[in-house]
């Protein structure tokens, strides 16, 4: 089982610096920088003459290596995070990038991670339940909602949400985690409480959409087990319906959910990203929109390189969990 981990992440580390590359050179490909943006704001709301802005904004493009062609601004870079675990710094922010990933990375993840879990155990249930009860009304119930979860944009779905808490029900403290008297408090049960009535939306917005992909597979692949051969030969035994469902069905019918763990963290992370930018929450997504908006180009990737990284984790995870179910991956994986 260690080669086998050890091959996966061998594999994994030229992967990780292709996706670097492509992705310093995506963000870099539309013109401008951030001293451009430095020039905008001095005309806007300085009142610099051009002349004047333009001198100041060059000076600070020399100053933080912004004039340097675009290889050398990659392998500085690179070579920053290899040699010093340095990621860069945050023109926009005004401190080291990594400082800035770790305000807003951990939210983030423990989001996710809440969401996934969500996802994950209410999913299945649901699924099994539909399963189990094929063609009858709360079969079509859950796979409407099932529907409705694949197709709605999330976007949309957080909007509506703004909508009726801002307009509707008068709630004013949209952005923030905490009202203002739970902002430094120390933990207690009440700030808890605090927190949930705030990330509600965001956490149940995410959800919905990795509930309602794991209840359709798991209805799906269920409904294949349960016509299985060795389904019809427990049945004879005199096992229970009950049992012949949770003892043999259920676990090889959650295969196909064990390899979509490999995919499931970036996508409960891009939930997340979409609804807290409506939501203008302190985590990764607002970062991402704002630093690419002003030309923060390390923050930017920075970030990329984490959701790119998350994927590449989330396959190894699925590839362990999948050799542990079955020898013969493990086996496969090692020749």
């Amino acid at each position: 089982m260690l080669r086998f981990l050890l091959m996966r992440i061998a594999s994994a580390l030229p992967v990780l610096a292709i996706l670097s590359l492509v992705t310093f050179a995506i963000i870099q490909a539309p013109p401008g920088d951030y001293a451009d943006y430095i020039r905008s704001q001095l005309i806007n709301q300085g009142g610099a003459s051009y002349a004047e802005a333009d001198a100041q904004a060059q000076a600070y493009r020399k100053e933080h290596g912004l004039d340097k062609p675009l290889p050398i601004q990659y392998l500085n870079w690179v070579g920053g995070i290899l040699t010093q675990g340095d990621f860069g710094y945050s023109l926009y922010y005004n401190k080291p990038v990594a400082d800035v990933v770790s305000e807003r990375l951990p939210r983030t993840l423990l989001l996710a991670l809440v969401c996934h879990l969500l996802a994950s155990v209410l999913g299945i249930a649901f699924g099994i339940w539909a399963a189990t009860r094929q063609y009858s009304w709360i079969d079509s119930t859950l796979s409407a909602i099932s529907f409705l979860g694949m197709t709605v944009p999330r976007f949309l779905m957080a909007l509506i949400i703004v909508y009726l808490l801002v307009f509707q029900f008068n709630v004013s403290e949209i952005g923030s985690f905490f009202s203002p008297q739970y902002g430094g408090a120390p933990w207690s049960w009440a700030k808890f409480v605090d927190l949930v009535k705030h990330v509600w939306p965001v956490v149940a917005i995410a959800t919905f959409g990795g509930l309602a992909y794991n209840m359709r597979v798991m209805r799906g692949n269920l409904l294949d087990t349960l016509n299985a051969q060795y389904v019809e030969t427990a049945k004879a035994k005199g096992l229970t319906g009950g049992a012949v469902v949770m003892r043999h069905a259920v676990p090889n019918a959650l295969h196909p959910l064990v390899m979509y763990q490999g995919v499931v963290l970036p996508y409960m992370l891009t939930g997340e990203i979409e609804t807290a930018i409506i939501f203008a929450l302190p985590t990764v997504g607002p970062a991402i929109v704002g630093s690419m908006a002003v030309g923060d180009v390390y923050v930017t990737a920075t970030f990329m390189m984490v959701l790119s990284a998350t994927l590449i984790v989330g396959n190894i995870i699925a590839d362990m969990l999948l050799a542990l179910l079955d020898p013969r991956v493990r086996q496969f994986g090692e020749r």
